[in-house]
Parts: structure tokens; sequence; C-alpha cells
């Protein structure tokens, strides 16, 4: 998206002269904040005015109309509910703009006691932004809302990036080339940039495609000093190294971040957890064309369904969803930490009664992070409470089942030791919780209500017991109730009438009756006991002296009941918040294990083989599966055809590079994006749908597969191409896997096939990584002979009767033939179409002189010559090049020849 203005409040001071008090306020608040529409709390809506009214009834559908007057033109005005607030919101984010929420911060009844005049004290509480949204109804479940901030000192590129909703913070310095593959794989809804890196025309491309909505910044804010102080106010310590160290391009990005949350959470300090500095040498670097072209988290359309993540995830929390995602995203690539994640699969694999139990206990799992967040940030209540309450008590039982598995099989079949995987271990030590803790759990349980109301204002959230002063409220108010009915009876027997009261907010309580009814109680009233207050067309009402008391005897104990449930509302979110630390560390302890439960179930369903991970240049697969194409088919009740690779960058014990030749159709292209997903599944730490598979670690993932073009950029379909070729020529390193499809095709013929057969022997003789690549150019088979480590592998196909049957098998060997004209048939083309293009392919193919002599073509030998150096053109070239032979008469010709003739002599 584009950068829009920078968010920042202003110090104006408008002219709010002829305004009312309530208009001067909006004006004053608004001119503050004037990039965002600000929407204002005023009784139970939500108020919006001037222009801002304007765009937000045409972007939410509202009526607009107008109220009173402002320097002699009419306001507009538009408005929300205030309990539906939060889905006009979320519409307006994603339009794109921004929200300043301004609220109540005090009861209309304190105003009023400041005289008849006085208006509601109110303030911005939040301006809400795509990268800074905490609530449920606001947020993707499944899915992270990310808000990253990129700065430079030094020549250095930090960039940091959170996760509101949970408290996730991390930074990492990154290379300028590595930008776009580490913003792919975070997927930002809002970046902060400072504001002269938007000047640079390597990063600001690569920001307005992968950065969400681009918000500039000061520079001011990216002094790295001001940038610690920042921090140390944000997390309340007085050094940051108890968390690590940062260089000062990483303060510099995380200050950004602690500056933007100040802003837009109007000071609310949120539950954070310390920045985690990522090393990107610890993962497997896969760049933003990659990602898109193997639909990691989603397909090509932007949806989730059809991705890898759709067809794999079998977990049953958000928590532990966001988690999977967030490990296929960025892959590991230390073998170590690898197999530690697949030791804890394969604990978990044939314990399927374990399984069961503690998917079982997760399942009924609320997202407690999300709920940490709100209660931090004063947005939460008493639900959240709730969830906070039995998250903990899920976490001693899981860690109490995890405990007890631990020992139920002390050897295995040959005796040997059991053991449990370290990350095992750990997950139980994270969900045992602390004395403290444990204290905490047990308050929570005993003071809130198991179904509390959606909102704190409603009262009634905490149980009855729990606090004797609020005991002693409600019985007062509770009492003062059956006084209300005692009264009603009363009267109706005194005045033989039968006597309804009834409440509503602006009377309190008062007497309802007929106009029949009211004339024959004001006809017997002789001492005037009843008090008109209201004629309605049907109803009269009346009030007593004794009705008023006691009418103000219950709002009283009503108000003393909710502030004091408010009151202790406040002090279990504060004991909360002091132990969110702990609680936000057993919440990652559930997600992992989460996660590692749920890829035990898919290894069981799929009969996934555990990946051999080392240090090697191998990659080895026994009859793999693609996992989306595999999962789709077994939901339609059909097979899928596995396929085998073998690869070693070494060349030692099999080719390095494996030419896929085939029919369109065949699967070529199934085939070199499922050997990248399974080594992404492998690196995740996930058991593989293959029957085996040795993998040494990748560094770095690239696919060229697909066409596209770039219009915005003005790049067609083949510069497209040529782009991310160029790019996988540059970057990639012996230890990468690399799948090129059809490289060269949108071109011509000949200069196609240069290209491919040039970029197989970049990939050969220098990169040296583990290639497949896929082409339609069978002239390249022949690099099988000339080059040591070439292979040649197709997808076959056969016809039989005049069909064409796609077998779907990688065979060793090159295909003759593409059969394009067969699938054009299948495709629909005409019949007439498709008869003639078979007659013109016989004649071509019968045509000896259409055939490619490469043998014969210097451009592809082996051995590349040197480039001749540059050197200044001579007169004879110069005048060649400004002669058009084609406006050339013979006389003219003829002199032409004889003046080069003399230039050569020269």
């Amino acid at each position: 998206m584009n950068a829009t203005p920078a968010l920042t409040p202003q110090d104006a001071s408008p002219n709010v002269e002829g305004a009312t008090p309530v208009m001067a306020q909006y004006i004053q608040i608004k001119a503050q904040y004037p990039d965002a529409i600000l929407l204002m709390r005023m009784g139970d809506f939500y108020e919006i005015f001037f222009e801002d009214a304007v765009i937000a009834s045409q972007a939410l559908s509202l009526a607009l109309t107008k109220r009173g007057q402002f320097q002699g033109k009419d306001i507009p005005l538009a408005g929300v509910p205030a309990h539906a607030a939060d889905a006009y919101i979320a519409k307006l984010i994603r339009l794109g703009h921004r929200v300043a929420v301004c609220d109540q911060l005090e009861d209309p009844a304190e105003a009023k006691k400041r005289g008849s005049k006085a208006i509601v004290k109110r303030g911005i509480t939040r301006v809400v932004t795509p990268g800074t949204l905490t609530e449920d109804t606001l947020l993707e479940e499944r899915g992270a809302n990310r808000l990253v901030a990129l700065s430079s000192r030094g020549g250095v590129l930090a960039l940091a990036a959170v996760e509101l909703s949970t408290g996730d913070v991390e930074v990492l310095e990154v290379e300028p080339a590595q930008l776009g593959a580490q913003l792919s794989a975070l997927r930002p809804s809002e970046s902060l940039v400072a504001d002269r890196l938007m000047q640079d025309e390597t990063i600001y491309p690569l920001l307005k495609m992968y950065g969400g909505v681009i918000q500039p910044q000061p520079s001011s804010l990216t002094d790295p000093a001001s940038g610690e102080a920042r921090l140390l106010k944000l997390y309340g310590v007085s050094t940051l190294d108890g968390f690590g160290t940062f260089s000062p391009a990483e303060i510099s990005a995380l200050g950004l971040l602690a500056a933007y949350i100040d802003l837009t959470q109007a000071g609310k300090i949120p539950v954070l957890k310390p920045p985690s500095r990522v090393i990107s040498q610890n993962y497997l670097s896969i760049d933003a064309a990659t990602r898109n072209s193997l639909e990691i988290d989603r397909t090509q359309q932007g949806k989730r369904e059809g991705s890898l993540i759709a067809a794999i995830d079998q977990t049953v929390t958000s928590g532990g969803s966001r988690l999977l995602l967030s490990r296929l995203s960025r892959p590991l690539y230390q073998p170590a930490a690898i197999n530690a994640r697949l030791d804890t699969v394969e604990w978990l694999l044939p314990r399927r009664d374990l399984r069961d139990a503690l998917r079982h206990a997760m399942r009924s799992l609320s997202d407690q992070a999300r709920a940490l967040s709100r209660l931090s940030l004063n947005r939460g209540g008493a639900r959240d409470l709730c969830i906070i309450a039995q998250a903990l008590h899920i976490g001693e039982g899981l860690a109490n089942a995890l405990n007890d598995a631990r020992y139920e099989t002390p050897v295995d079949l040959a005796g040997n030791p059991v053991t449990a995987p370290q990350e095992i271990d750990g997950i139980i030590a994270a969900l045992v919780p602390s004395l403290p803790l444990s204290q905490l759990r047990g308050k929570l349980e005993q003071a809130l209500v198991e179904e509390p109301p959606l909102k704190l204002s409603d009262g009634g959230f905490i149980r009855t017991g729990f606090n004797a002063d609020l005991d002693e409220a409600r019985s007062l108010r509770d009492d003062s109730r059956q006084v209300i009915l005692a009264l009603e009876q009363r009267l109706a027997a005194e005045t033989g009438i039968a006597i309804r009261i009834k409440f509503n907010n602006v009377l309190g309580y008062f007497i309802e009756l007929s106009q029949k009814l009211a004339e024959q109680l004001q006809a017997q009233d002789s001492e005037k006991q009843f008090i008109h207050r209201q004629s309605l067309a049907n109803q009269v009402r009346f009030v007593t002296t004794e009705l008023i008391e006691l009418d103000g005897r219950i709002q009283r104990a009503a108000q003393q009941g909710l502030a004091l449930e408010m009151e202790l509302f406040e002090q279990l979110r504060d004991e909360v918040r002091l132990a969110a630390a702990e609680i936000q560390t057993g919440h990652d302890a559930i997600c992992a294990l989460d996660v590692s439960v749920a890829n035990a179930v898919l290894a069981e369903d799929w009969g996934a083989a555990r990946p051999v991970i080392d240090d090697s240049t191998r990659l080895e697969i026994c009859r793999g599966r693609h996992p989306v194409v595999a999962a789709a088919l077994k939901a339609q009740g059909k097979p899928f055809t596995p396929n085998d690779v073998d690869l070693d960058a070494s060349g030692a014990e099999s080719a390095r590079l494996s030419l896929v030749t085939g029919p369109n159709m065949a699967g070529k292209s199934t085939y070199l994006r499922q050997n990248a997903l399974l080594i992404i599944m492998a690196q995740a730490g996930m058991f593989v749908p293959a029957k085996s598979m040795h993998l040494g670690v990748v560094d770095r993932l690239f696919s060229r597969v697909g066409a596209g073009d770039d219009l915005a950029q003005g790049r067609s379909t083949f510069m497209m191409e040529m782009v991310e070729t160029a790019a996988i020529l540059t970057q990639a390193s012996e230890r990468s896997f690399i799948i090129l499809d059809e490289i060269g095709r949108g071109t011509a013929t000949y200069d196609g096939l240069a290209i491919a057969w040039a970029c197989a022997e970049n990939l050969h003789d220098v990169i040296h990584a583990r290639t497949l690549f896929a082409t339609h150019y069978h002239e390249l088979s022949k690099l099988e002979g000339r080059l040591k480590f070439v292979n040649n592998l197709s997808l076959t196909a056969r016809e039989h009767n005049g069909e064409l049957i796609f077998l779907h098998e990688a065979k060793k060997g090159s295909a003759d033939r593409s059969y394009g004209v067969q699938v054009a048939r299948l495709a629909g083309m005409p019949t007439a179409v498709v008869g003639r293009a078979r007659d013109i392919l016989t004649r071509l193919e019968e045509d000896n002189q259409t055939q490619l002599r490469l043998d014969d073509l210097p451009l592809f030998s082996a051995t590349r010559p040197p480039e001749p150096a540059t050197k200044t053109p001579s007169k004879l070239e110069t005048t060649l090049k400004g002669i058009n032979p084609d406006d050339l008469s013979p006389k003219e010709a003829l002199e032409v020849i004889y003046n080069l003739h003399k230039l050569l002599k020269e």
C-alpha cells in the first residue's frame, strides 16, 4: 500500500469561536489527530462530525445528517452504536483508515456537579491502526497481526516487529538484499519507516509490496539514545542488559515501535515479552517470490484455503495455529534445533491416548495471550480474567499428563531406557505454576462467576461470598427491591387499584396507570400522596415521596455494589499483570505442545516419515507426496502418485542438477513444488509425507515457477522471469535448493534456449546448488553427457487410442515429445485449429533445417570464453552502423563499398 501521512499528535490550537461547548471539545481533540477519523463517545453512541462524518458515512453506509452550525455552515453528523463500534472500526481499518477513539473520562453525573453548562470530560483512549489491533472481533483468529519498524544507523539496517495482541517482540539486523524475504516472512499489517529511508529506491518498493500500511516516521525518533529511553519506560526497567545486547540500529527500530505504541495506546503500557534478537543465519531464507509461488500461508489469490498451512494445520488452539505458521514461514537451519523438534513429535507419535487427552483439554482453551494483552491495555473484562484462570488450570493438567507419560514406559522393547525429549521437559517446567501463580489462579476461580457478563458495567461477575462488603451492598439492593414489591402491594390494597411500579433510567421508579385508572386514583387522593410526573398517550405516571426515597436508596446500593465490583476487578487485573511473564511462558508452552501434538497426528494420518537431518549436501526423498495436492485428492477419494528425488550438491552420491522434461499437465510443476515444500516442512521440524527423506540442511530456498508480470513497475512476464532468475544466480550458494520451471520461455525460441542453457551451466559449474530444472527445451537433455553432475528426469505420459494419459511418474531419462497439440485438444481448442496445428507440427518435424545443430554452436560450449574488454568503436564500425541497406540504390551501394574498403586500409 502507499505511504500514509505520519500519525503524530499535533499541538494546533484551532479556532472554536461560535461553537457550542461540545463542538469546541470535538474540534480541539480532532486537531490533535488530523489524520485519523475521530469517534467521540456521547452516551450510547460514538458520533462523528464534519469531514470525518462524510468519509465515515460513505465507508460504512451510514445515514448522514446534520447538527447545528459552525461558522455559518451546517455540521455533518454520522454515528454508530457504542455496543457495535468494533465492527464499524474494523471496516474502517480494512479500508485503510485510522481511527481515534475518544471516550468519556467521567460519569455524566460528575459533570453536572460542576454546573448545568459543564460538559463531560473526554479524551483519546486509543488510536486504532492496522498493526495495533487487540480485540478478537478485529483480528484473524489463526493469523498474526504484526507492526514492524525499519530503521538504519551507521549503514546498518534493522527490522523490529511486535504482535501487540500477544506481546511477541523481535528484532534483527538485515541485509538490504534480504529485506524482502524478512518482510514477506513477517507479513506486517503496518510498517513504521524512518522518513529518510522512504527515499531509498531499493527499500521503498519492497515496503510498498510487502509492508502493509506504511507510516513514515520523523528521523528524530530514530535516535538510539532516545529510543533506549522509550524502551526503558515501556518495560519499566533501568537497563536493557537483561534482555541481551542490541546494536544501535536495533535499538533505533525498537525505539520506533515504543514511540508508536505510546501514541496509539494513549500512554497505556501493554504487557510485552522482552525483545528477542533474531539471528537470520539460524533460519532457512525464503525470498518473497519463492514464498508466493509455493503458497505457504496463502494462495496466489490471497486465500488461506489451498495453501500449505491449510492442508497440514491440525492444531486445536489459535495460538498453536499461529506458532505453526510462524515455523513454516521461518524454518530452522541448524540440524540440532530441527532434530529437537522432531524428537518431540517422535515421542508423541506412538502415544495416541495421551495425544487424544491433550487435544481434548487444549480444545477448550481460549486465547489467553490476547486476553492478557486486552487486560493490560484496560480493554479487557471479567471474561478475560476467566480465560486466564482456565488456561492456568488446564495448563497444570497438561503438565501432569505429560509428567505421568514420561514414566509409563521406562524402557523400550530392546531394554534401552526411554527418556522424554528435552522440549517435553521444558513444556512441563513452564506449565507447572509457581506458588504465587497457583494462589492467583485459586483467587480468580473463587472470585469470578462461571459465565461473566460481556460488559463490566453490567456487574454481577464477582461471586457471592468472595467479598463481605459487596455482599452487603447486594443484600441492601435486593432487599430494597423486595420493599418495592411490598409497597406496590400495600398501595394497591389502600387504593383498590391494581398499582404497578416500573423503572427506567430517566424517571427511576414510578407508578404507571391507564388514563381511566389514573382518574380514579386522583379522584380519591385527598391527601395528595400521588405526585403526577408524566402523561403519555395511554398512560399516566405518578410517584410518591416514599417511592422517591426508596429509589434513591436502591440506586445508591446498586452504584455502591458496582463500584465495589469494579474495584475488585482492578485488583485482580493488577495481580494478573504482575504475573504476566509467567503466564506468557505457560501460554508459549501450550502453543508449542499443540503444534507438536498436531504434527504427530498429521504424521500418523499420512503415514509420514521422520526426515534424517544433517550437515551434508544430500537431498534424497523416496516416494514423496505433495502435501497440498495429496490432501485434496485424499478428500476426493483419489490416490496421489508419489515420486523420488536424489540430488547431491557435491556430486559424490548423485547428480547435482536434474533436468525435468515431459508434457504439460504431466505434473512437472507439482513435482518441483512438492520437493521444496517437503524441505520447508522438514526444517520446520515436521515429519514429511514420504517413505523416507535424507536432507542436508538448506540455507536458502529459491523458486522460479509460474508466469506473471508487474505492470506497476513496467515489467513484462519475461522481464519478471529474468529478474527472479538473476536474483537466484547472484544469491544462491552450494547449500541452497533451487527449483526452476521453463526458464526462457517468454522470448524467442533460440534466445530462450540460450538463456536456459547458460543458467543450467552456471548452476552446475559455479554455484553447485541442488537444482530441479524443468524445461520444454528437449535440447537441454544433451547436458547430461556434457556436464558431470547432471541427469535427466521425465514426467511420463502415454498415448492410447488417440488419448493422452498422464502417469505423473518421474522416471530417469528425457522426454522426446511435449504433446502440446494433444494438450491443446484437451483444453477445448477447436477441432479445426487442433488439426491444422498437427499438420504444421508434422511438417516442422520432417524439415531437417529446423533442427538445431548444438554441436556447431560455440554459445553452448561448456567452457565459457572470456568476455572481450570494452573498446572504442572504429571508424569502420561507426560508418556501418549509420547505413540502412534498404535505403540504398545500386549506385549508392557500390559507392558505400568503395568507402568501406578505403576505411579498412586506413
